[in-house]
């Protein structure tokens, strides 16, 4: 999908026809009424060949695999043609507008209402116009391959630049697309942007890596911001071996910090988009963590690409098997990187790198779907939305939290039974087999990779059998003690996995119960109203917490519960709190071995002390 001028894209246009030649798509967008969250497109579309003209908006959106119809915030439509005649417009569905009667150009005027400003939406005000380009542009087939103009223009009195991976021209905010697929996978941020910008040379080519951010804080704190980052990428340069080859030499870091933000973060081919309503001075690490994972997705997604998402379907969900590497590892990567560049410290990372894995262990969803099949549920929960509930507690386990465990599990066997080899090694092979020549690849060709990096077809035959295509977990407990680890885990007693809401006294199930919770065998649900314990009020947290630890995994205590307006007292036995915990060995008063020690430090890229 988000593939520039290849070979093939430029044979292409060799053989174009003349009509198509003449083909063209420009944009002009103003923000006369931004106060109340509006921009005003026209959209002008030139060398049509086809008596019906199909104007559409997109329902999917790069980077996402959820339907979202952004056609329900356009309206005031008016289409004329050359000559500014109107012209007739027939509604064949709610994402269309079907023009015929042109001249060979179509203009279309429509409003657009944007207020959701993260990496799928648009959001305008008088401050920024934070425009996804699938949740903006109407775009027309048959017109795919026209390249594409687009000019923006600020309110009265802002001095606004642009944030973009689009290629600028020389008119002020005006940049191009060669087109359409590259135009809908390219964001837009104007604002009052502050910028920092550094370059990185290597093999002969100098690239420009640049940060573009609308925040209230201080430069200083974007300067040390920008050099963590600069921290962030020279790691991910270091796993692949090299930068990719940006198009226009540049990838934009596109970051809005502000108070009430949606927070997200969504790769493009040349730039990111990172949303957050944390500010630098209060979030950060946690804003660097998004730019890290973010960054990653430049080789893993946006060049070594699933042939399952080739080409990107903007009129329907996208569905692809391979997510729990696409996105999973990429969670791995993104974590691992701050620590390899001393953003965070490995004590740090550890602390939380066993929540994947506890996170597998907990799920009863695995024994329902293999990664492959949870892959293939992310248009039903990738930013989704439905009235009726779901019974995704029980039966789903997202790909991202799966890829990044068996990202984790991949790495430790490779480092253990393999000598020298690491998940880096794999995913650099994946770089030179389909990354950089952008060859899309398939399940098959992930396991060929790994039997060709192993030497080893048996190893790969049954890794995949039985952890990607299978449903069984990996040994982490006795791969991180070859790590020189122990995974920790703890011996409180808790009354299940799910999350309570405090308030007046009680505390209320906030979600649906897991199966093999201690909640659900008690025949507790979602919405249920946990009174007492033992005959103790349950008015906090903190007040939970303390009548646990009178008690210890195994004990059975006595729950005054209300559900569906009845008060009942139901016996629920108490169950170990899941919380794995990965930490040196050392720490944990064992000894560690020296290899193992060793393979722990190259691991993390530093001593892990």
């Amino acid at each position: 999908m988000k593939k520039l001028f290849t070979a093939f894209a430029l044979a292409a246009l060799a053989l174009a026809t003349p009509a198509m030649a003449q083909q063209s798509v420009t944009y002009q967008v103003t923000f006369e009424n931004a106060v109340h969250h509006e921009a005003s497109i026209t959209a002008m579309f030139k060398g049509v060949t086809t008596p019906v003209l199909e104007v559409r908006m997109a329902r999917s959106s790069p980077g996402r695999y959820a339907l979202h119809e952004f056609a329900k915030n356009v309206y005031n439509v008016q289409v004329t043609d050359g000559q500014g005649r109107t012209l007739a417009v027939n509604r064949p569905n709610l994402h269309q507008w079907n023009v015929s009667g042109h001249d060979g150009t179509v203009t279309v005027k429509y409003t657009l209402f944007a207020d959701h400003p993260d990496g799928t939406y648009a959001g305008v005000n008088l401050s920024h116009a934070h425009l996804n380009a699938p949740a903006t542009f109407m775009y027309a087939n048959g017109l795919e391959k026209a390249p594409v103009q687009v000019t923006f223009t600020p309110p009265a009195g802002q001095n606004w630049t642009a944030a973009t991976q689009l290629k600028r021209e020389t008119a002020p905010l005006t940049f191009s697309a060669p087109d359409f697929q590259y135009l809908m996978d390219s964001p837009t941020e104007l604002a009052n942007l502050q910028w920092r910008e550094w370059t990185v040379q290597e093999k002969g080519r100098t690239q420009k890596i640049r940060i573009g951010l609308h925040h209230k804080g201080t430069e200083q704190q974007l300067d040390e911001y920008t050099q963590r980052a600069k921290r962030i990428v020279a790691e991910a340069q270091a796993v692949f071996g090299e930068l990719p080859a940006f198009d226009y030499g540049e990838y934009t870091f596109i970051a809005c910090y502000l108070p009430g933000t949606p927070g997200d973060g969504m790769e493009h081919r040349n730039s990111t988009v990172i949303t957050s309503s944390r500010s630098l001075e209060t979030g950060m690490n946690p804003n660097l963590s998004t730019l890290s994972h973010e960054f990653f997705h430049a080789w893993n997604v946006e060049r070594i690409r699933p042939k399952s998402l080739e080409p990107f379907n903007f009129a329907d969900a996208n569905m692809s098997g391979e997510l729990w590497l696409a996105e999973g590892f990429t969670s791995y990567y993104g974590t691992l990187l701050l620590a390899r560049a001393g953003v965070t410290t490995p004590a740090d990372y550890l602390q939380n790198a066993g929540y994947p894995i506890m996170a597998v262990a907990v799920s009863p969803g695995k024994a329902y779907f293999s990664p492959v099949e949870m892959s293939q549920q992310a248009p039903f929960v990738d930013a989704s939305r439905s009235v009726d509930p779901t019974n995704r507690t029980n039966t789903y386990i997202s790909y991202y939290t799966y890829g990044n465990a068996i990202g984790l599990g991949l790495d430790f066997t490779l480092r253990t039974k393999f000598k020298n080899l690491t998940l880096d090694d794999y995913m650099r092979l994946l770089w030179q087999r389909h990354g950089k020549p952008e060859k899309p690849y398939t399940l098959p060709d992930l396991e060929k990779a790994l039997a060709d990096l192993t030497k080893d077809l048996g190893f790969a035959q049954d890794f995949f059998k039985r952890h990607i295509y299978g449903k069984e977990t990996m040994p982490y407990e006795a791969l991180a003690r070859q790590m020189g680890l122990a995974l920790q885990t703890s011996k409180e007693a808790v009354l299940g996995w799910e999350g309570l809401r405090f308030q007046n006294d009680q505390a209320t199930i906030a979600q649906g119960t897991f199966s093999n919770s201690p909640l659900y065998k008690a025949g507790l649900d979602r919405d249920d109203v946990l009174l007492t314990l033992n005959g103790q009020k349950l008015s906090s947290q903190k007040t939970l917490d303390s009548l646990l630890t009178q008690h210890k995994p195994g004990d059975q205590v006595q729950l005054e519960v209300m559900q569906q307006g009845t008060k009942k007292t139901v016996p629920l036995t108490l169950a170990q709190d899941p919380k794995l915990e990965l930490v040196p060995l050392e720490k944990a008063n064992q000894t560690v071995p020296k290899d193992a020690k060793a393979r722990r430090e190259a691991w993390l890229g530093k001593k892990s002390k």
